[in-house]
C-alpha cells in the first residue's frame, strides 16, 4: 500500500472523529446564555423611561422584577372597619335608688331598666353599639356619642285625671341648641305616633331641665331625657306593653341619628 494514502487518510479519520465527539451541552449552554441576556435587555427596556433613567428609583424597581411576585390579598390587607356609631341609654334610678316606689312594691327602676333593655335591643339590630348605662355611671363622665337618652317615669301616686301620658327634655347647655331641639321634636313626635301618649309638656320639672348627666357628658353629645309615663294611670301600658314603650323611644332616637323628618308642628324649641 501507498504510505502516503495512508498518511493521507488518517487525518482526515481523525478530524471526523474530533468534530463528533464536539460536546452538544456546550451549544445549549451557548443558547441558554444567550436566551437569558435577551431577557436582562427586554426587562431594562421595560424599566427604562426618560423619566426614571436617572432616577434613584431604577435600580429598586430592577431589583424587585426579579423577586418573586406576591399575591393580591398578601399586598393590600384588609382594611380596617369603620367603628359603628355609638348611643346612650340610661335606665333611670339603675344602680342607684329604686325612684318612685308603687303601694304594692312595682319600683320605677325596674320599669325604666326592662324599657331600656328594650330599647338596646331594637337599636343594636338596627346596627348601632347601645351602652346601657347606670344612673350615676362614671362612663357618664365627658361621655360621647351621636345621642344619649335617659329613660325614666313619672309618680305612683294618683295626682289627677289628667296625670297620663309623657314628658320630654332635652340638655340646654349644649353647644349645638339646634340639635336638642330636634331630638326633642323627634322623641315627642315618633313617641306619641307609637304609643299614643298624650305629650305632658305642662309638668316638665327642673329635675329634668336640669338632670345631672347633662352636665357629666361631653359637650358634643346630643342628650335628653324621657319620661315615658305616670306609673299610676299608664301603669297597664308601661308594664304590660314594654315593647311599645321601647319601640316609642327607640324610633325617636333613630328619627334624630338618621336626620328624619319631623312635621314643624311638633318642633319645640329649646333655650341652650
Amino acid at each position: 500500500m501507498d504510505k502516503r494514502a495512508v498518511l493521507t487518510r488518517i487525518p482526515a479519520s481523525r478530524s471526523r472523529r474530533r468534530r463528533s465527539a464536539y460536546p452538544q451541552t456546550s451549544v445549549w449552554r451557548l443558547m441558554q446564555n444567550v436566551i437569558g441576556v435577551g431577557v436582562l435587555f427586554a426587562t431594562l427596556f421595560t424599566l427604562w423611561t426618560p423619566n426614571n433613567l436617572f432616577s434613584g428609583n431604577l435600580v429598586d424597581r430592577m431589583l424587585l422584577s426579579l423577586q418573586p411576585q406576591t399575591s393580591i390579598e398578601q399586598a393590600y390587607p384588609t382594611a380596617t372597619p369603620s367603628p359603628r356609631p355609638r348611643i346612650g341609654i340610661v335606665a333611670g334610678h339603675w344602680g342607684n335608688d329604686p325612684g318612685a316606689v308603687c303601694p304594692d312594691g312595682l319600683t320605677e327602676e325596674k320599669v325604666n331598666l326592662e324599657i331600656a333593655n328594650r330599647v338596646k335591643e331594637i337599636l343594636v339590630r338596627e346596627g348601632y353599639d347601645v351602652d346601657l348605662l347606670q344612673e350615676f355611671d362614671a362612663r357618664l363622665i365627658e361621655y360621647q356619642a351621636l345621642a344619649l337618652i335617659s329613660i325614666h317615669n313619672d309618680s305612683c301616686d294618683y295626682i289627677n285625671d289628667q296625670a297620663t301620658g309623657f314628658k320630654v327634655a332635652a340638655a340646654p347647655s349644649t353647644v349645638y341648641p339646634e340639635k336638642a331641639t330636634r331630638l326633642t321634636a323627634c322623641m315627642t313626635q315618633r313617641y306619641q305616633a307609637v304609643t299614643h301618649l298624650p305629650f305632658h309638656y305642662n309638668t316638665i320639672t327642673v329635675d329634668m331641665s336640669e338632670y345631672h348627666a347633662f352636665r357629666e357628658i361631653h359637650s358634643d353629645t346630643t342628650a335628653a331625657i324621657i319620661e315615658t309615663g305616670f306609673l299610676n294611670l299608664d301603669r297597664q301600658i308601661l308594664t304590660e306593653q314594654p315593647d311599645l314603650i321601647a319601640q316609642g323611644v327607640a324610633e325617636g332616637i333613630l328619627c334624630f341619628v338618621r336626620n328624619e323628618n319631623v312635621p314643624a308642628t311638633e318642633i319645640q324649641p329649646v333655650t341652650p
